[in-house]
């Protein structure tokens, strides 16, 4: 059996931190904060649930990151609820659709996704907007009057993401 790490930034829904293990244990779960914590320093709060494996001991040392613990009640799997909404959009849109080898098959899988959530995937939370800032290239032509028509000189282009079980959508100038 392999676990999935997530750590998510609750405001702007970008996923900073997912890792695959076989083994967790206390110590890598902090490993993994420290890299988390050590990317920029404007994280405050962790909020995780009740898991056997954020012990006290682990929860001090996270606590000495400079990041203020935060727990969730029992059994309340809504008081975390964007965070267990990324878990199932994960099942559903990923992993759901693919057959894993090994754990480090699942981590490049993953490291794509990620990618593609974080800047190509529109969330309906953000307006539709998108966590990350995007990869596509802008359209150099004024928006168009109508909603479905596209101005002269631009066009849309898709890129396949994971071999095409997922698309990113862009405007680019049209090429002549």
């Amino acid at each position: 059996m392999l676990y999935v790490f997530v750590v998510i930034e609750h405001g702007s829904r970008r996923l900073v931190r997912l890792d695959v293990t076989a083994h967790p244990s206390a110590d890598w779960v902090l490993q993994q904060m420290r890299e988390v914590v050590g990317i920029d320093n404007t994280h405050r709060y962790l909020l995780h649930d009740r898991d056997s494996i954020f012990a006290k001991h682990l929860d001090e040392s996270i606590e000495v990151l400079g990041l203020r613990v935060l727990k969730s009640p029992v059994r309340s799997p809504k008081a975390n609820s964007i965070c267990e909404r990324v878990i199932g959009t994960i099942r559903r849109e990923c992993l759901d659709w693919l057959i894993l080898m090994t754990e480090s098959h699942l981590r490049e899988i993953l490291k794509c996704w990620v990618g593609h959530y974080n800047r190509g995937r529109p969330h309906s939370s953000l307006g539709p907007g998108l966590p990350g800032p995007s990869n596509s290239v802008v359209a150099t032509t004024k928006p168009s009057n109508f909603r479905h028509r596209l101005e002269e000189g631009a066009a849309v282009r898709s890129t396949s993401v994971l071999g095409g079980l997922h698309h990113e959508y862009s405007l680019v100038p049209a090429i002549a």
